[in-house]
């Protein structure tokens, strides 16, 4: 499945060595020419890392708001204990509360990127 691309819009930029972008890659870029094209397969260690069950919390029904009516496959922001600003996928609703993943949607997946260089500048 296609997760994301850049076709039809602005290719991605960034800057080689400030982490914006996931490590591995960064990684297969460097050593490649303007105009070049692969494909690379990255192991999920090298893309968003392993899905960390830690990030998965059951949240008690009379912890979620009155007004809120989460849904199965809804994004929700949330606050982390840690005082971090998060999303959230809802992995499940029930009576007795809602389960929250705060893993990013593709950790513990494998990724398959068609790459082609543009420009260096």
């Amino acid at each position: 499945m296609v997760f994301d691309t850049s076709e039809g819009r602005e290719p991605l930029q960034f800057k080689i060595g400030e982490n914006t972008i996931i490590p591995g890659f960064e990684q297969s870029i460097v050593g490649m020419n303007a105009g070049e094209v692969k494909t690379v397969k990255l192991a999920s260690e090298d893309a968003y890392g392993p899905h960390r069950e830690e990030l998965v919390m059951k949240v008690p029904q009379e912890k979620v708001p009155p007004e809120m009516n989460p849904k199965m496959g809804d994004m929700l922001q949330v606050q982390l204990s840690s005082g971090q600003v998060s999303y959230a996928l809802v992995t499940s609703v029930s009576e007795e509360g809602i389960v929250l993943d705060v893993n990013h949607p593709l950790a513990g997946r494998d990724l398959v990127f068609d790459i082609k260089l543009l420009e260096i500048v």
